[in-house]
C-alpha cells in the first residue's frame, strides 16, 4: 500500500479512517495534501476493502486549519484560479464519492478545512470544534467551494453573514445552523462516527450510492457558481490587498487594506 506524507489511512473493521496527518501545522491543506487527497479518492482507496470512510484530523487541535498561507502568497491571478479549480475538483470527488464519507471534526475547521468538512456527506463535531471561512480577513474569498456549499447547508442569509465577516462559530452554533449533524464530547467523537458508519453498513450499498448521486444531482445547477468562485478567487488573489493580507498573516500582525 502507498505511503503518504500528509495522510494516514487505517482500517477499523470495514471502515477506513483517513487521518489528515500534519498535526504540527494544524493539518493545513498544502499542495502535497491536495495531491494525495486527489490520488487517494481517484485510485488508492481501492487498496482498502472499506464500505465507509471517516475523515478526521491528527492531533487534538485541528481537523484542518485552512490552506497553507505561505503557498498562496505571490500567486498570479491565473495560478490562483487554477489552484481554486483544483481544490474544487478534489472536494467534488469527495462529495460525489460512491461510499458514504463522515467528517469527524475534532478541532479547528477553518477556510479550506471547513470546505473539506462541508464536502463530507455527514459531519460530526467535537464540542471543541470551531468552524469558519475567515478568508476576507486576508483580503481573499473562499476558493474551494465555500461560497456554494455553505449556502446549501445553512441558507443564504447566515452563510452570507459568515462569509462577509469571517466570524468563527462553535460546534453548538454549527449544529443549530445545520452545518453539522451531531456534536459529541471529544473523547466520544470517533465512537459516534463509528456508530453511524455501522448503521450505514447494514443498508444496501447500491442504495447508499444512489442516494449520494441523487442528492448531488439536486445541486448540479451550482456548477456555474463554482466556476465564478474560482474566477473571482483568481482576480482577488492578484490584488495588493491580498498581498498585504498574506504578508500580515505571515508577520503575525493586522493587515492594512487599501482597496487596491
Amino acid at each position: 500500500m502507498k505511503q503518504f506524507q500528509t495522510l494516514l489511512p487505517e482500517m477499523r473493521g470495514e471502515v477506513l479512517i483517513l487521518n489528515l496527518n500534519r498535526p504540527d501545522a494544524l493539518n493545513a491543506l498544502n499542495s502535497t495534501m491536495f495531491d494525495e487527497l486527489d490520488s487517494f479518492f481517484s485510485s488508492e482507496y481501492k487498496e482498502y476493502d472499506a464500505n465507509c470512510i471517516i475523515i478526521t484530523g491528527k492531533g487534538e487541535k485541528a481537523f484542518a486549519a485552512g490552506a497553507d498561507i505561505k503557498e498562496l502568497h505571490g500567486l498570479s491571478s491565473a495560478q490562483a484560479e487554477s489552484l481554486s479549480r483544483k481544490g474544487q475538483i478534489i472536494f467534488s470527488k469527495i462529495e460525489e464519492f460512491h461510499l458514504p464519507i463522515i467528517g469527524a471534526i475534532n478541532g479547528f475547521a477553518l477556510g479550506g478545512g471547513c470546505e473539506l468538512a462541508m464536502a463530507c456527506h455527514i459531519r460530526i463535531a467535537s464540542s471543541k470544534a470551531k468552524f469558519g471561512q475567515p478568508e476576507v480577513g486576508l483580503g481573499i474569498i473562499p476558493g474551494y467551494g465555500g461560497t456554494q456549499r455553505l449556502i446549501q447547508l445553512i441558507g443564504k442569509g447566515k452563510a452570507t453573514e459568515l462569509l462577509l465577516t469571517g466570524d468563527l462559530i462553535n460546534a453548538e452554533e454549527a449544529h443549530r445552523l445545520g452545518l453539522v449533524n451531531y456534536v459529541t464530547e471529544p473523547e466520544q467523537l470517533m465512537d459516534r462516527a463509528m456508530e453511524i458508519a455501522a448503521k450505514m453498513q447494514t443498508r444496501g450499498p447500491l442504495a447508499l450510492s444512489g442516494v449520494i448521486r441523487s442528492v448531488n444531482q439536486y445541486f448540479s445547477s451550482a456548477h456555474e457558481g463554482y466556476l465564478f468562485e474560482a474566477k473571482t478567487f483568481g482576480e482577488v488573489a492578484s490584488t495588493e490587498d491580498f498581498a498585504e493580507g498574506t504578508k500580515a498573516f505571515i508577520e503575525k500582525r493586522k493587515p492594512v487594506f487599501q482597496g487596491k
